[in-house]
């Protein structure tokens, strides 16, 4: 996981420092999150509140886990955000020194996707597949399957 911009949260006593791996962030782009409580995440538990355009409301809070390859801090694997926007994060930390709440001081903005959209793309990459099919139909057709050949008779 390669951070390339970082940004540094008080949520009450604990200093939290979030990682993005893509700088700026588009929307429809898997990148990673990461947030470092200072002190480490042994001892301490957190929930992550996210806000942005056409965020379903069932996934706007979610516990802070263990990143999956860099274990000894909290993030987000792979994660794309659904649309441009602006965007923020707010954290709540429970720790020995007590409950901590914070949240990225501006909201950061993520861009448009990149690349072409979606429809162009999918329908781009379908076109192999619609003449692989045309081709096996043909060759089907031509190879009449179940039909036995006759015996050649001198």
């Amino acid at each position: 996981m390669n951070i390339v911009h970082t940004e540094r949260v008080q949520a009450g006593p604990y200093g939290v420092t979030i990682g993005f791996s893509v700088w700026p962030v588009h929307a429809m782009q898997s990148m990673d999150f990461s947030f470092i409580p200072d002190g480490g995440i042994q001892g301490k538990s957190g929930q992550l509140h996210v806000d942005g355009p056409n965020m379903p409301a069932d996934e706007r809070v979610q516990p802070l886990a263990r990143h999956p390859r860099k274990r000894g801090v909290w993030g987000l694997d792979t994660t794309a955000l659904p649309s441009p926007g602006q965007w923020r994060f707010g954290f709540v930390i429970d720790g020995p020194q007590g409950r901590g709440e914070g949240s990225l001081a501006t909201p950061f903005t993520a861009l448009q996707q990149p690349g072409p959209p979606l429809a162009l793309s999918w329908s781009i990459t379908t076109i192999p597949l619609l003449f692989l099919v045309g081709f096996i139909a043909v060759a089907w057709r031509r190879m009449r399957p179940g039909s036995a050949m006759e015996p050649l008779t001198a």
